[in-house]
Order: C-alpha cells, then sequence, then structure tokens
C-alpha cells in the first residue's frame, strides 16, 4: 500500500475523501503543534536577558580581579607558555588568539579587548555580534589557561556559546531601549520604507522571525536541560561517595587549606555536627531533586534553598565566581512575571529614593480649633 493511501480513505458518497485517522496523522499533529510552539512566540526573553546581564558582569569581574597576574595566568611568564599551549591546540584542534603573540603589548591590547566585550555585551549593545565575540574571549582565555580553570569556568563557557543563538537582548538593553526610541519617535527612513513595501522582503522577514524565535526557544531549552544534567549528574555522583552517604563530607571541605579563605568561620561551621550532617545531605537531596521539581510550585523553594547553598559555596570556600555562575544559571528557570514584578518594585524603590521622603504639613496642635477669621497668637519673647 502507498503512502497515500494510508494517509486516505474511500471516496464518500458525496465524492470527498476522508482522511484516516491513523498514526501517520497523530505524528503530523504532534509535529504541527510542537512547530507551532517553538515559533509562535521567543519565551523567557527576561530571563535570557538575566542570563546575559549575569555572566557578562562576572567574567567582566573576574578579568578585573586577574588583571594584576594577567602575565603568570596567560601572559609569556605563566608556567603554561604559549609554545605548550600551541603544542595542545595541535592535538585537540583548539584555538586562542592569545597564542598568536608573546608580546605583553599584544596580552594587554587583547585584555583591554576583552574588557570592553564584556561590558557591551552586558549592556546590550548590538548583542548579536558582542554575544559572538563574548563566547569567542571566553573560550580562548579558557583554553590558554585550561589547567587552571574550574566548574564555574566550565560553566560560563557553555552558557556563552549558548547565548549565541538567544534573542537576550530584546529585554533589559540598549538594543531595546533604542528600538523603543526608533519606534516612538515613528521615524521611517528610505530603507526602512522599502523594506515595509516590498513582498519579497516581508516574506523573507517572516521567515527570518521564524528562524530567530525558533533558534531562542531552543537554546533556552538547551540551557535548562545543561542545568538540570549538572545537577542531577552532580548528586548522583555525591551519593556513591561514602562520606555524603554518613553525612560527613562536608566537614572535610571545610579542613581543606585551599578552600578556607576565613578559618575562623570555617572552624565555627565545622563545630556543629548536626549543622554539617544536616547540610551534606540537603546538598544531595537539592541536587537530585532540582530536575523533578521544575514542573510543581516546589521549585520556588528549591530555588531558595539553591541560593542559600551557593552563597555558603562563596564564602566558605573562596568561590564566588563558581556560585554566581551556578546562581546565574538558576535565574533561567524563574518566569518572566517574577522579573516584570521584579522590575516595577525596582522602578518604584528608586523613584521614592529620588524623590525624598515626603513632607508633610504641620499639625496644629491646640485644644480648641482655629476659628476662621482666627489668627495664631504671636510667640510671647522670655
Amino acid at each position: 500500500m502507498t503512502t497515500d493511501q494510508l494517509a486516505t480513505a474511500a471516496p464518500a458518497p458525496g465524492g470527498r475523501i476522508e482522511p484516516v485517522a491513523g498514526p501517520a496523522r497523530s505524528a503530523h499533529s504532534l509535529l504541527d503543534r510542537g512547530f507551532t510552539l517553538l515559533t509562535r512566540g521567543a519565551v523567557s526573553l527576561y530571563a535570557a536577558a538575566a542570563l546575559r546581564i549575569g555572566y557578562g558582569l562576572i567574567y567582566l569581574a573576574f578579568l578585573l580581579r586577574e588583571f594584576p597576574h594577567r602575565d603568570e595566568i596567560w601572559g609569556p611568564d605563566s608556567p603554561w607558555t604559549p609554545a605548550l599551549a600551541t603544542e595542545l591546540f595541535r592535538q585537540t584542534g583548539w584555538f586562542s588568539f592569545l597564542t598568536l603573540s608573546d608580546s605583553r603589548v599584544y596580552l594587554d591590547v587583547c585584555y583591554l579587548a576583552a574588557l570592553a566585550v564584556c561590558a557591551l555585551f552586558m549592556l546590550g549593545w548590538r548583542t548579536r555580534a558582542t554575544s559572538i565575540l563574548f563566547a569567542v574571549v571566553v573560550a580562548a582565555f579558557h583554553a590558554r589557561a585550561i589547567f587552571m580553570t574550574d566548574g564555574g569556568d566550565n560553566l560560563i563557557l557553555l552558557m556563552a556559546l549558548y547565548l549565541t543563538c538567544t534573542a537576550s537582548g530584546r529585554r533589559w538593553s540598549l538594543d531595546a531601549r533604542r528600538t523603543a526610541r526608533r519606534a516612538g519617535a515613528g521615524r521611517l527612513d528610505r530603507w526602512a520604507l522599502w523594506r515595509a513595501t516590498s513582498d519579497l522582503w516581508s516574506q523573507a522577514a517572516v521567515a527570518r522571525g521564524c528562524l530567530v524565535t525558533a533558534l531562542h526557544n531552543c537554546a533556552m531549552l538547551v540551557i535548562a536541560a545543561q542545568v538540570c544534567l549538572l545537577y542531577g549528574s552532580a548528586g548522583l555522583y555525591k551519593v556513591q561517595g561514602a562520606s555524603w552517604q554518613n553525612g560527613t563530607a562536608l566537614h572535610y571541605v571545610l579542613n581543606l587549606d585551599l578552600f578556607r579563605p576565613w578559618p575562623a568561620l570555617s572552624a565555627v561551621a565545622d563545630s556543629h555536627p548536626l549543622f554539617v550532617a544536616v547540610s551534606s545531605y540537603l546538598t544531595v537531596l537539592l541536587q537530585v531533586a532540582f530536575p523533578f521539581a521544575l514542573f510543581s510550585r516546589l521549585k520556588y523553594v528549591v530555588l531558595v534553598m539553591l541560593l542559600g547553598m551557593h552563597l555558603g559555596i562563596a564564602v566558605l570556600m573562596g568561590l564566588p565566581i563558581f556560585s554566581g555562575a551556578m546562581i546565574v544559571a538558576d535565574a533561567a528557570f524563574l518566569p518572566d512575571r517574577f522579573y516584570r514584578s521584579a522590575a516595577r518594585l525596582g522602578r518604584r524603590a528608586l523613584g521614592r529614593v529620588r524623590s525624598g521622603p515626603p513632607v508633610t504639613p504641620p499639625r496644629r496642635t491646640g485644644l480648641v480649633p482655629t476659628q476662621p477669621g482666627d489668627t495664631e497668637p504671636a510667640a510671647q519673647a522670655p
């Protein structure tokens, strides 16, 4: 039987051919609904903007923090010399523009350019171009000092690559501000007028809009899946360890000199065995349960607890970049209505700060109310 015979039935008495309800039609309907969901509208635009601002700010702060040590990490004075890095690139197929020259001047120029790219990406200026440049910068610095990276650097690299496919500049950006101003002014140049009246261009614009929307939605889905995979795998790996099973893992972490920026604070936390045990079990539980809590209201409780966990890692273990990268990744699961409400509250609070405290007129405190035509008695001299 041919495909056409599978898709249609025998002609009805009136000559009308009715399709057969079967697996083929169900699959076609499912694909149609999926395509409509992907191309109907961009989802999580505020979350994408939060990711752009967060990772741009984190990497900018990271480069500023390491600015005095740039020669020892990425420059000619690094133990991992440019020659060794180039040899590794030949074996792995990787690339970094930092190895094109051994000059310190070249490193300084690249470093300043990287700072500018991070700032422009964070602000959302020409986001399509700066997102690609930001991914190139992160990949170049990551590859140049591959043996000095940690989990936070790996996550930032992945997110930088994913963000190149998102429409992260449509909200909270200089691009969005410029677009709103042009729309409010009603300016239409000759080129824009031709695009508006050209049928061919309008069809191309519709196709481009569908492609951009689908790419953005797929990228946000990949970001969510990446974070779920990260938490789930981390929790399952911890379950296999004996120290996590008996609740003593954090005790050993708090006594590692490499992760004790505040020894006195670590000692105080380690002096409470019940706190250490509960925190160890709760860490594993949160990481394993995170992917399963996303489709219920329980995810907000889990996100708040994860926020506290990452803040504790930043303070007790001295890993602010890693903690910041994870907190920003968690922000991808907050709905747009949360960001809109937060923006309204922020604007309201900023308006109150700018206007100052409200001025209230002085109240009269006399026992007898002032009658019409009466005047206040003059103050008597002592």
